[in-house]
Protein backbone atom coordinates (compact mmCIF):
# COMPACT_ATOMS: atom_id res chain seq x y z
CA UNK A 1 0.00 0.00 0.00
CA UNK A 2 1.80 3.06 1.14
CA UNK A 3 5.08 1.57 0.59
CA UNK A 4 4.35 0.94 -2.97
CA UNK A 5 2.56 4.54 -3.55
CA UNK A 6 5.68 5.87 -1.86
CA UNK A 7 8.50 3.62 -4.51
CA UNK A 8 5.71 5.03 -7.42
CA UNK A 9 5.94 8.30 -6.00
CA UNK A 10 9.79 8.33 -6.34
CA UNK A 11 10.01 7.22 -9.15
CA UNK A 12 7.37 10.01 -10.98
CA UNK A 13 10.19 12.01 -9.60
CA UNK A 14 12.92 11.10 -10.78
CA UNK A 15 11.56 10.03 -14.26
CA UNK A 16 10.25 14.02 -14.69
CA UNK A 17 13.77 14.96 -13.17
CA UNK A 18 15.56 12.85 -16.03
CA UNK A 19 13.11 14.47 -18.49
CA UNK A 20 13.19 17.74 -17.32
CA UNK A 21 17.65 17.56 -17.55
CA UNK A 22 16.65 16.60 -20.97
CA UNK A 23 14.77 19.72 -22.12
CA UNK A 24 17.03 21.93 -20.45
CA UNK A 25 20.54 20.83 -21.81
CA UNK A 26 18.19 20.89 -25.24
CA UNK A 27 17.30 24.64 -24.32
CA UNK A 28 20.17 25.92 -23.53
CA UNK A 29 21.62 24.31 -26.35
CA UNK A 30 19.46 26.27 -28.50
CA UNK A 31 19.65 29.29 -26.77
CA UNK A 32 23.58 29.09 -26.56
CA UNK A 33 23.37 28.46 -30.49
CA UNK A 34 21.14 31.50 -31.06
CA UNK A 35 23.44 33.50 -28.54
CA UNK A 36 26.75 32.47 -30.39
CA UNK A 37 24.63 33.71 -34.06
CA UNK A 38 23.87 36.72 -32.65
CA UNK A 39 27.45 37.02 -30.81
CA UNK A 40 26.15 38.01 -27.25
CA UNK A 41 27.05 37.06 -23.98
CA UNK A 42 24.84 34.82 -22.86
CA UNK A 43 24.76 35.55 -19.16
CA UNK A 44 23.40 33.40 -15.87
CA UNK A 45 20.75 35.50 -16.04
CA UNK A 46 19.60 35.06 -19.28
CA UNK A 47 19.62 31.74 -19.17
CA UNK A 48 17.37 31.76 -15.73
CA UNK A 49 15.18 33.60 -17.34
CA UNK A 50 15.25 30.86 -20.45
CA UNK A 51 14.41 28.58 -18.56
CA UNK A 52 11.51 29.44 -16.58
CA UNK A 53 9.60 31.02 -20.02
CA UNK A 54 10.65 27.37 -21.21
CA UNK A 55 8.95 25.86 -17.61
CA UNK A 56 5.95 28.24 -18.12
CA UNK A 57 5.89 27.56 -22.01
CA UNK A 58 5.24 23.71 -20.57
CA UNK A 59 2.55 24.27 -18.64
CA UNK A 60 0.92 25.97 -20.80
CA UNK A 61 1.23 23.31 -23.14
CA UNK A 62 -0.13 20.50 -20.26
CA UNK A 63 -2.95 23.16 -19.22
CA UNK A 64 -4.62 23.55 -23.50
CA UNK A 65 -4.34 19.29 -23.10
CA UNK A 66 -5.94 19.11 -19.91
CA UNK A 67 -8.25 21.87 -20.54
CA UNK A 68 -9.11 20.10 -23.76
CA UNK A 69 -9.83 16.69 -21.64
CA UNK A 70 -11.96 18.68 -19.61
CA UNK A 71 -14.25 19.70 -21.92
CA UNK A 72 -14.45 17.41 -24.01
CA UNK A 73 -15.34 14.84 -21.13
CA UNK A 74 -18.17 17.21 -19.75
CA UNK A 75 -19.68 17.74 -22.82
CA UNK A 76 -19.89 13.81 -23.85
CA UNK A 77 -20.97 13.40 -20.31
CA UNK A 78 -23.83 16.01 -20.51
CA UNK A 79 -24.83 14.48 -24.09
CA UNK A 80 -25.02 11.13 -23.32
CA UNK A 81 -27.13 12.88 -20.10
CA UNK A 82 -29.28 15.00 -22.26
CA UNK A 83 -28.52 17.68 -19.99
CA UNK A 84 -28.43 21.65 -20.80
CA UNK A 85 -29.21 21.08 -24.63
CA UNK A 86 -27.84 23.78 -26.79
CA UNK A 87 -26.09 24.78 -24.11
CA UNK A 88 -23.82 22.12 -23.04
CA UNK A 89 -20.78 23.01 -24.71
CA UNK A 90 -20.89 26.39 -23.03
CA UNK A 91 -20.94 24.09 -19.22
CA UNK A 92 -17.90 21.97 -20.64
CA UNK A 93 -16.21 25.21 -21.79
CA UNK A 94 -16.46 26.54 -17.94
CA UNK A 95 -15.44 23.05 -16.62
CA UNK A 96 -12.71 22.98 -18.70
CA UNK A 97 -11.44 27.06 -17.34
CA UNK A 98 -12.11 26.05 -13.76
CA UNK A 99 -10.10 22.97 -13.60
CA UNK A 100 -7.41 23.60 -16.01
CA UNK A 101 -6.91 26.96 -13.82
CA UNK A 102 -6.59 25.13 -10.93
CA UNK A 103 -4.15 22.62 -12.72
CA UNK A 104 -2.10 25.58 -14.00
CA UNK A 105 -1.84 27.33 -10.91
CA UNK A 106 -0.60 24.30 -9.47
CA UNK A 107 1.99 23.39 -11.71
CA UNK A 108 3.37 27.32 -12.33
CA UNK A 109 3.63 27.65 -8.55
CA UNK A 110 5.59 24.27 -8.03
CA UNK A 111 7.56 24.31 -11.14
CA UNK A 112 7.76 27.70 -12.67
CA UNK A 113 7.08 30.60 -10.07
CA UNK A 114 8.54 29.11 -6.58
CA UNK A 115 8.75 30.59 -3.75
CA UNK A 116 12.65 31.47 -2.39
CA UNK A 117 13.72 30.54 1.17
CA UNK A 118 12.27 33.30 3.87
CA UNK A 119 9.82 34.06 0.85
CA UNK A 120 5.85 33.88 1.61
CA UNK A 121 3.03 33.96 -0.59
CA UNK A 122 -0.73 33.88 -0.15
CA UNK A 123 -1.78 30.86 -1.82
CA UNK A 124 -5.71 32.48 -1.91
CA UNK A 125 -4.94 35.81 -3.09
CA UNK A 126 -2.32 34.44 -5.65
CA UNK A 127 -4.99 32.04 -7.00
CA UNK A 128 -7.70 34.54 -6.86
CA UNK A 129 -4.83 36.90 -8.91
CA UNK A 130 -4.50 33.79 -11.37
CA UNK A 131 -8.32 33.02 -11.90
CA UNK A 132 -8.81 37.01 -12.79
CA UNK A 133 -5.70 37.49 -15.15
CA UNK A 134 -7.04 34.30 -17.23
CA UNK A 135 -10.97 35.15 -16.93
CA UNK A 136 -10.85 37.40 -20.43
CA UNK A 137 -9.27 34.80 -22.51
CA UNK A 138 -10.04 31.49 -20.76
CA UNK A 139 -13.63 32.78 -20.27
CA UNK A 140 -15.04 35.51 -21.88
CA UNK A 141 -13.66 35.39 -25.26
CA UNK A 142 -13.44 31.59 -24.94
CA UNK A 143 -17.20 31.39 -24.50
CA UNK A 144 -18.14 34.71 -27.17
CA UNK A 145 -15.73 32.62 -29.72
CA UNK A 146 -17.47 28.80 -29.00
CA UNK A 147 -20.83 30.74 -29.98
CA UNK A 148 -19.33 31.90 -32.95
CA UNK A 149 -18.35 28.92 -34.08
CA UNK A 150 -20.43 26.50 -32.90
CA UNK A 151 -24.20 28.74 -32.98
CA UNK A 152 -23.48 30.83 -35.89
CA UNK A 153 -21.09 29.17 -38.01
CA UNK A 154 -21.80 25.96 -37.29
CA UNK A 155 -18.87 24.32 -36.63
CA UNK A 156 -18.08 20.98 -34.72
CA UNK A 157 -18.76 21.62 -30.97
CA UNK A 158 -15.54 18.88 -30.77
CA UNK A 159 -13.40 21.76 -32.95
CA UNK A 160 -14.35 24.77 -31.76
CA UNK A 161 -12.07 24.82 -28.75
CA UNK A 162 -9.39 24.15 -30.79
CA UNK A 163 -9.77 26.71 -33.35
CA UNK A 164 -10.05 28.95 -30.26
CA UNK A 165 -6.11 28.31 -29.53
CA UNK A 166 -5.48 30.37 -32.64
CA UNK A 167 -7.07 33.07 -31.13
CA UNK A 168 -6.46 32.82 -27.45
CA UNK A 169 -2.61 31.65 -27.53
CA UNK A 170 -1.49 35.04 -29.19
CA UNK A 171 -3.70 37.01 -26.88
CA UNK A 172 -2.45 35.54 -24.00
CA UNK A 173 0.75 36.29 -25.26
CA UNK A 174 0.40 39.98 -25.97
CA UNK A 175 -1.42 40.36 -22.46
Amino acid sequence: GNQHSAARGWVMKKAGAILWGMVEKVSLWCLSALFFILRRELTPQAKDAFLQFVKFGLVGVSNTVVNYAIYLGVLVCLRALGVWKGYDYLAATAAGFVLSVLWSFFWNNKFVFTVKEGEQRSVWKALARTYLSYSFTGLFLNSVLMVLWVDMLHISEFLAPVINLLFNVPVNFLI
